[in-house]
C-alpha cells in the first residue's frame, strides 16, 4: 500500500487547510485512514480518521468543531480539511491507512505516506 498526502503549505491563522491522501496499491474500500501530525520538537500525534466504510469518523479535541474527514472511493482518496487555522497547527502532516477499522493509535497503521509540511502564520 502506497500513501501520497498533498496540500500543505503556507497558511494564514484564521484561514483554512485542505489535505488529500491518496491510496494505491490494495483495495482502498477495506482501509481505514487517519491523519496525524508532528510539530517540531513533539511526538507525533493523531488528528482524524475515517472508517474504511465512511459511515464513522473521530477527530482529536484540538481540532474537533473545526474540522472533517471524508473519503472518496473513486479517487482512492481521503480528504481533511481543518478551518480556523491557528500557529499551533503547524505540523508535518502525515497519512497512514490500516486494513479494518480505525484507531487514534499510530502504532495500529502500517501504512505511512512521506508527510506533508503545513505552517500557518499568525
Amino acid at each position: 500500500v502506497q500513501l501520497q498526502a498533498s496540500g500543505g503549505g503556507l497558511e494564514q491563522a484564521g484561514g483554512s487547510l485542505g489535505l488529500s491522501c491518496e491510496v494505491s496499491g490494495r483495495i482502498f474500500y477495506w482501509y481505514s485512514v487517519a491523519w496525524f501530525r508532528q510539530a517540531p520538537g513533539k511526538e507525533r500525534e493523531f488528528v482524524a480518521a475515517i472508517r474504511w466504510s465512511g459511515d464513522n469518523r473521530i477527530f482529536a479535541n484540538p481540532v474537533k468543531g473545526r474540522s472533517t474527514i471524508s473519503r472518496d472511493d473513486a479517487k482512492n482518496s481521503v480528504n481533511l480539511q481543518v478551518n480556523n487555522l491557528k500557529p499551533e497547527d503547524t505540523a508535518v502532516y502525515y497519512c497512514a491507512a490500516r486494513p479494518g477499522s480505525y484507531t487514534d493509535d499510530d502504532v495500529d497503521y502500517a501504512y505511512w505516506g512521506p508527510g506533508t509540511l503545513v505552517t500557518v502564520s499568525s
